[in-house]
This record gives structure tokens, C-alpha cells and sequence, in this order.
């Protein structure tokens, strides 16, 4: 490996070196567990390391678009059969998988190298990775702020280059606030696009998508050829469609195109003027390129979409304790699990089957709102986050917040919660420093979220691009020509990437 530097190559890159002999699997496989072991103690991104299961793997013959790649899978959901999966949480450190999952199935037939697993808040709940018993992951761009989550994780472990794609999943922006972070590559595919079985037909019904976080857009094109398809588990199914993403991803548009934007938050919150000025600077840019620029307000009832959102959140939880009885043996308790994901757990036994129901009446109205939007504009723009990342532990609950939720927790006082309001405070505080993600999941629209913007202080800002159901190749397509622009190249690698 003589004059080769792995950091250079996407993953597709690196697949083609080893189809031309020119590297070994092995051998990116060893620079992968080099990268990791020298860079993992600062960021805390990578929680079970596989690496002698991985020099196993990259030791046989291995076919596929991503054969001899290394990756990180995503402590939840992505399991592997025998191996630990423990959605963040102390009640869960004893489980091991009984099946690979079948998005893990695939990405083995794509040929990739499973590193390990990457650390993810408990049971994915917030949009920050610091759960309790792991501790939080550090942001390669600046080690005092979050990466965000719930795949943050995976996000630190792409952006400081330990590997160039890694595992993810998104239910309520979990795909795209790590990406706009982290200065990477995150779409979101359309509901029934990618397998979520065999273990569950839906997940968090159906806002839930399973993909990667990448470097470069081709590589989540390929990656999406390679996932999509038919599941058997599956409780939904997308529009189908027969071409190739990554051929879509390196196509030109052809066509001039009418785009709306917003910059206004869609629960009435404040927005950061970077976030702002990402998307401003994007529209201008699309301007240039001939596109057709609107500015509008959210086509859909932004508090609305947050409630109903939040009613499958609780009641997602509250599920997720219940089934806590299978691993543990018992029903599990206040000890078993974080402060906050008992509280919420409370919320959600508090909730009823009567709003439980009409909160998925919201989303397919809210669904059907979007389609009739489409109908005009081919592409929604927003900030991706309406706020730069958090710093580590600025979102942790204040003294007298957790002095209350112990007292709930302790109490079962849930209902009288809901009933002084505290739905709303947990919607504002939850949501404001990210309106904008919530709405595909519940639609089950694709969007992604792309690099286009950086601070005075060299953060990366993401903007945020929606299309009408079934159409990644749409946004690939988008994606690809940005991809070229100044505005992306000029995204720095973060202080990580040469150490």
C-alpha cells in the first residue's frame, strides 16, 4: 500500500482497488482498525469493536459492488446474529442477536466488512448520542460539541475518516442532523424502500428508514441500489422503480426546475442565521443553474405534525419497557433505563388508543398535503437543523427538571402530565433545534441533507432537500451536480481528518 491513502477514497473507490488487485481487503481493513484505534478514544464513536471477525471476513472470497469494504453497522436494529445489540441501554447488555437483520443480509452480499457497531443515544430517542452508559460521542469538528443522533456514532466515525460509510437509520431526522453536523452525505429513502425485518414488519410505524451516512453521494446511491427491494417483512412497500440510483447520482437534471423554500421554523422557534444562510446561499446557487425559486411557508400544520409525532415517540417507548420483560426476565422498572426514557414511557402509557389513531390520520392527511404540493414543486428546501450542534451536556436535563421527572417516574404521575401541558414543553424544547426532519418521516417522503454551508468557526451547516414520494433519483440527481459546486468543495475536512 505504498503511496495510498485510504482517507481519498469513498467506498465505491476503495471497491474498485480491490477489484483491480491493487489493494487487499485485509490490508483496508487493518488501516481501518489502525484509523479507529487512534482516533475512537477522542470521539467515543465505535462501542463493540468486531475487528477479528472482520479480518475473518476480509481473509475469504468476497463478491459484490462493496467487496473488501470496511463499515460500521448502527447499535440498533442492524444486527448481526451472536453479536451484542444493545440500542444504547444498560437493560440490553447481556442480549445478543438471533438472526442478522435483513439490512445486514444485503449489505453482506454487497460484500462490506463489519467493523463493529456505533454508539447511538438509548433506544435512539433524541437527536443527541450521549447515552448514560456509554457516554457521549464527540463531533471530529469540534470535540466539545455533539455529532448529533441517533447516528451519531456512525457520523463521527465517517467524518474523521475511520471509515468511509457506515450504518444508519432515521425516524424523525436521524439520518440528516448527524450528516448536517458532521459536514456528510445523509438521505432518508422513501417508507418501504429498505428492509426493516425480520423482527418487525414497521418501525416507529413506518417513520422509521433504514440506510447509510456517507462521504459522497454515489456512494449512497450504489448503497440504496443494493438495499432496496422487496421484503417479505415488510409491512409497506415504495413506488417501485427499476432503474439505478447510482447511475441517477452522476445524471445531470436535463430540466429546469420549480423549487419552494423555507427558512421559517414550522413550530413558530428561532432559527440560527447560519442554518438560514445555507439554504439562502443554496437558492441562489439554483438560481444560477436556471432553477425556478419560491419562497413558502410549510405547506403542512407544523405543530400539528410535531403532536403527532410525539404521540408514536411516547407510545414507541412505552412499547419498547413492555417488551424490556422478554430480555430481562421481569417487567422492567425506573433503574433499568435512562430518567428521561422512563418519563417518556409514562407519557406513552398515558396516551390512548383514540390518540394514538388520530395522530396517523395526521400523518396521512399531512401525506396527502405533500403529494398535491409535489404537484407543483418538484423540490422543498429547508435548513436541515435550525440550530449548530449542541455542546456536550448543554441538552441534559436541568436539576429541577430531573428532580421532577424522578418524582413522576416514581409516582407514575404521566397522565397528570399530559394533562398540565407538558406534551407542548417537551415538543418545543425537544423539536426547536429540529423542526424540519419530523415531517418526511411521517409522510414517508425521501429527503437529504447535504453540506453546503460552514461557519466563520469552521462548522459544517446542512440544508435539507424533499422530494414527492418514490423519488430518490430525483434527489440523487440534485445531489450529484451540487456535489460539484464550490459551495460543497468548499466544506473543510475537520481538524480530525490528517491526525
Amino acid at each position: 500500500m505504498e503511496g495510498f491513502n485510504y482517507k481519498d477514497y469513498d467506498a465505491l473507490g476503495l471497491a474498485e482497488l480491490v477489484r483491480r488487485k491493487e489493494v487487499q481487503p485485509l490490508e483496508l481493513v487493518e488501516e481501518a482498525i489502525r484509523l479507529t484505534d487512534s482516533l475512537n478514544p477522542k470521539m467515543n464513536a465505535v462501542i463493540n469493536k468486531m475487528y477479528d471477525q472482520a479480518r475473518k471476513t476480509a481473509g475469504q472470497q468476497l463478491t459484490g459492488r462493496f467487496a473488501g469494504v470496511p463499515m460500521f453497522l448502527k447499535d440498533i436494529s442492524q444486527e448481526i446474529e451472536g453479536e451484542p445489540i444493545t440500542a444504547g441501554s444498560k437493560a440490553f447488555l447481556n442480549y445478543r442477536a438471533r438472526v442478522d437483520s435483513e439490512y445486514t443480509r444485503r449489505l453482506r452480499k454487497a460484500g462490506v466488512v463489519f467493523l463493529g457497531q456505533t454508539n447511538v443515544p438509548e433506544f435512539a430517542l433524541v437527536a443527541v448520542t450521549e447515552p448514560a452508559h456509554y457516554g457521549p460521542t464527540r463531533n471530529p469538528w469540534d470535540l466539545a460539541r455533539t455529532p448529533g443522533g441517533s447516528s451519531g456514532g456512525s457520523a463521527a466515525a465517517v467524518a474523521s475518516g475511520m471509515v468511509p460509510i457506515a450504518g444508519a437509520n432515521d425516524g424523525g431526522g436521524s439520518i440528516r442532523i448527524p450528516a448536517a453536523y458532521c459536514g456528510l452525505f445523509g438521505l432518508k429513502p422513501t417508507r418501504g424502500r429498505t428492509p426493516v425485518g425480520p423482527n418487525y414488519g414497521r418501525a416507529w410505524q413506518g417513520a422509521s428508514a433504514e440506510h447509510v451516512i456517507t462521504r459522497s453521494v454515489r456512494d449512497s446511491a450504489a448503497m440504496l441500489d443494493e438495499l432496496h427491494g422487496y421484503e417479505r417483512a415488510g409491512a409497506f412497500s415504495a413506488p417501485s422503480f427499476s432503474g439505478s440510483y447510482l447511475e441517477t447520482s452522476g445524471a445531470p437534471l436535463g430540466k429546469k426546475l420549480r423549487i419552494a423554500f423555507s427558512i421559517k421554523s414550522p413550530i413558530g422557534t428561532d432559527v440560527d442565521k447560519d442554518c438560514s444562510e445555507g439554504v439562502l446561499k443554496t437558492v441562489r446557487l439554483l438560481e444560477s443553474m436556471g432553477h425556478h425559486l419560491d419562497e413558502v411557508d410549510a405547506p403542512v400544520d407544523g405543530n400539528k405534525i410535531a403532536k403527532s409525532y410525539l404521540t408514536m415517540y411516547f407510545g414507541e417507548t412505552a412499547a419498547q419497557l413492555a417488551s424490556l420483560e422478554e430480555v430481562l426476565g421481569r417487567k422492567a422498572t425506573a433503574t433499568d433505563v435512562e430518567p428521561t426514557t422512563w418519563l417518556l414511557g409514562l407519557l406513552g402509557k398515558a396516551t390512548t388508543a383514540e390518540e394514538f389513531v388520530l395522530s396517523m390520520r395526521e400523518w396521512d392527511r399531512a401525506a396527502l398535503q405533500m403529494e398535491s404540493f409535489h404537484e407543483t414543486y418538484d423540490f422543498y428546501i429547508t435548513p436541515t437543523t435550525a440550530h449548530l450542534p449542541a455542546k456536550i451536556g448543554e441538552l441534559e436535563p436541568s436539576s429541577s427538571e430531573k428532580f421532577l421527572i424522578s418524582t413522576v417516574g416514581k409516582l407514575g404521575l404521566g397522565g397528570a402530565l399530559k394533562k398540565a401541558g407538558i406534551v407542548d414543553q417537551i415538543a418545543q424544547k425537544n423539536l426547536a433545534r429540529t423542526p424540519f426532519t419530523q415531517l418526511a418521516n411521517l409522510t414517508g417522503q425521501p429527503a437529504m441533507s447535504m453540506p453546503l454551508h460552514e461557519t466563520i468557526n469552521g462548522l459544517p451547516v446542512g440544508v435539507q432537500v424533499m422530494a414527492a414520494r418514490g423519488r430518490e433519483d430525483l434527489l440523487f440527481q440534485l445531489a450529484g451536480e451540487l456535489e460539484q459546486s464550490e459551495i460543497w468543495q468548499n466544506v473543510r475536512k475537520n481538524p480530525l481528518w490528517n491526525s
